[in-house]
């Protein structure tokens, strides 16, 4: 069994290492065939990884774990976090969606793509990114009807700001936040959002803790990517910035080495000593890296070495932003407040 750890200070336990399932359905390289998809679902199940993390924007994600579900007959041993509010569309920037109706609605869908019985709550549905023009209160008790009707248990909220999560957690509790942390995405050790999370006692959920595979140690140059791998158009990834990006790597594989570990394991040892709140979540499609991940759940960081690692962060220049330009305002969102 993993350890685990307690999702916020009113949670329940939870595998303390996440594992995030959007590389299964999209993003990274060519989708793998449903047999071997759900042979890796029952590898982590294996392996204790059941903290799962899904989104209804990400291609059949919903879909094939119903299709696990069915199969197995596990899903009462599986955590499972979904999200709303994205919108894709084909060629043309995604869209944000919060309205009340909405909220419902994608609830509904997300529920039915799963495959859920009647008495089967998501046990975590995040809005999955905040529109800033509707006050967070309007989204979040829209959300807490969710709860109240027996659809959900638990809520969370992604990619907002400290003050929104404060005026947020006053509708209902929020459960977890989720957010882009790792060597190269730092904003929420110092935008005030770790310390509300600390205050209210809500989960700090890392997503891309090892930076969409740059802190995996196996990427070298911009052309190993598949013609389908959208790294491809991320800003950090370009051609101009990934050599640069990439040196920043070079500084704490050195610190790895030292340390008899991957620089994988180093940097999510990293993320869950952030707080006793902090759950990475990273992302893998392949048994062998899924081992290699949780094997950092083993690591225990010196000093030293906390301070080495603290020094790459701190004086790291990083290059490009981890979003297209169309997403870039709808991190760390402040919402209008609400009208009296």
């Amino acid at each position: 069994m993993l350890p685990t750890r307690q999702l916020g200070r009113d949670g329940p336990l939870v595998p303390a290492q996440g594992l995030g399932l959007m590389g299964l359905s999209m993003f990274y390289n060519t989708r793998r065939p449903d047999a071997e998809r759900l042979a890796f679902l029952d590898y982590a199940h294996a392996k204790g990884a059941t903290f799962w993390d899904s989104a209804d924007v990400y291609a059949d994600n919903e879909d094939i774990m119903a299709k696990w579900f069915k199969a197995s007959n596990k899903r009462k041993d599986i955590f499972l976090a979904t999200k709303f509010g994205i919108k894709q569309h084909p060629g043309k920037p995604a869209s944000i969606h919060n309205s009340p109706e909405y909220v419902r609605e994608a609830c509904l869908k997300s529920r039915e793509r799963l495959g859920l019985a009647a008495n089967d709550p998501i046990d975590l549905y995040y809005c999955h990114r905040i529109d800033p023009q509707q006050p967070i209160e309007i989204t979040v008790a829209a959300m807490a009807e969710l709860v109240k009707d027996g659809l959900v248990k638990y809520l969370g909220l992604s990619e907002c700001s400290a003050e929104t999560l404060r005026r947020a957690h006053k509708v209902h509790p929020i459960t977890a936040v989720q957010v882009e942390v790792s060597p190269f995405a730092t904003e929420a050790l110092h935008n005030g959002l770790l310390d509300a999370c600390q205050e209210l006692g809500v989960a700090l959920i890392a997503y891309s803790p090892l930076s969409r595979g740059f802190l995996s140690g196996q990427l070298t140059s911009w052309d190993d990517f598949d013609e389908n791998d959208r790294r491809r158009v991320l800003p950090r990834f370009s051609k101009e910035n990934f050599h640069k990006n990439v040196d920043i790597v070079r500084r704490l594989e050195e610190i790895a080495r030292n340390k008899g570990c991957s620089v994988a394991q180093l940097t999510l040892a990293w993320v869950s000593e952030l707080s006793e709140l902090s759950f990475p979540i990273p992302g893998t499609t392949k048994e062998a890296n899924l081992d290699e991940n949780l094997g950092s759940l083993a690591i225990e960081l010196t000093d030293k070495e906390r301070a080495a690692i603290q020094a790459v962060v701190d004086e790291a220049e990083v290059h490009g932003d981890r979003h297209p330009s169309s997403m870039m305002p709808f991190l760390y969102v402040d919402t209008v407040p609400l009208s009296e």
